[in-house]
């Protein structure tokens, strides 16, 4: 894709409207600070809301959060903010990004571009929702069990939020795989005959993510990895089905030239 950009700005004599190297480098200055400015907005639009999110988000515990210095309550109120951030500016990043490829891109393939980006947000917060609902209290009570009648627990707010951020904002990247497989499929970077081939590895991959973040028992694993499995099996199908399209499209330009 960037090769095709680069080819574009190097043949620019012959078309006066395709735009220069240093242009398309001012164009992604422009699309990455405009993501920021959205991303600082939604943060501090954010850190508005903040103690009511982390209320909301403590609501099952016990007992209080411990905190050992002044400013790690700030510490924990900026990570909260910045997670919500992202989740916001999520779609205007992708919608960034395709306005900055868009003019290397196949014709038929701009409004699907432009159809993933709500898709991109969903599936990110799909993933979210799954760490924080399912997979974080699991890890959570299984941890507590193990420290029962042999250690007082007290956690910190730092060492809690730093713990569910890592059972759950993972999950929302993991979840993206149908869109970004929809997207590569289009460009004809990836078909589904590669994927298929690439089934055993990638299964062995998702089993070592699965294993690694899961507490150390069958029942666990397979709540982690029966979802991964199943989002790579969609994404094949998803490919399959983009490709056949594109196959029929190409045999009927073909026949019709």
């Amino acid at each position: 894709m960037l090769r095709r950009l680069l080819q574009r700005s190097i043949s620019s004599t012959a078309n006066p409207n395709d735009q220069s190297a240093i242009e398309h480098l001012e164009e992604m200055r422009k699309r990455l600070i405009r993501t920021l400015i959205a991303f600082l907005v939604a943060m501090v639009a954010a850190f508005i809301y903040v103690e009511k999110i982390y209320h909301w988000l403590v609501r099952g515990m016990d007992e209080q959060l411990v905190l050992l210095g002044p400013s790690e309550v700030m510490w924990v109120y900026m990570i909260i903010a910045g997670v919500v951030a992202v989740t916001v500016t999520l779609p205007i990043a992708a919608y960034q990004i395709w306005r900055f490829v868009q003019p290397a891109l196949p014709d038929g393939a701009h409004r699907s571009a432009v159809l993933l980006i709500p898709v991109i947000s969903v599936l990110f917060i799909a993933g979210i929702c799954f760490g924080y609902f399912v997979l974080f209290p699991m890890v959570l009570q299984f941890m507590q069990r193990m420290a029962e009648g042999a250690f007082q627990t007290m956690y910190t707010a730092q060492k809690y939020f730093t713990f569910m951020i890592h059972m759950t904002v993972p999950f929302g990247f993991l979840f993206e795989m149908p869109a970004i497989v929809v997207f590569l499929t289009k460009l004809g970077i990836v078909n589904p005959h590669r994927l298929a081939k690439m089934r055993k590895s990638a299964y062995f991959l998702l089993c070592i993510v699965a294993v690694t973040i899961t507490p150390p028992d069958i029942m666990s694993d397979l709540i982690v990895i029966v979802p991964l499995f199943l989002l790579y099996e969609i994404s094949v199908s998803i490919s399959r089905f983009i490709y056949r399209k594109q196959l029929q499209l190409a045999q009927a330009e073909g026949s019709a030239t």
